[in-house]
């Protein structure tokens, strides 16, 4: 089992990786960090979440993702942040 907590999956996503919880149930399911750009209508950077069917969404922490100690990289193709 991996020992990775919360604070170890915000710094891999500062560092531009997508991570994702091994206790997640769906496939491919991972989160990272997006920086707006200067088209964006955001101003600061946000985390987004792309969910089992595909789609990628704003994500919120949730009291059981916050205390776990199941995170790691997701390293799919897929999933190029940078």
């Amino acid at each position: 089992m991996n020992k990775h907590s919360i604070g170890w999956a915000v710094k891999q996503m500062w560092d531009g990786r997508a991570v994702h919880r091994t206790g997640w149930n769906g496939k491919n399911m991972w989160i990272a960090i997006q920086h707006p750009d200067a088209e964006s209508k955001m101003t600061q950077p946000y985390v987004y979440w792309k969910t089992v069917e595909g789609e990628l969404i704003p994500w919120l922490c949730s009291q059981v993702d916050l205390l776990a100690i199941d995170w790691d990289l997701y390293t799919h193709q897929e999933a190029d942040v940078a």
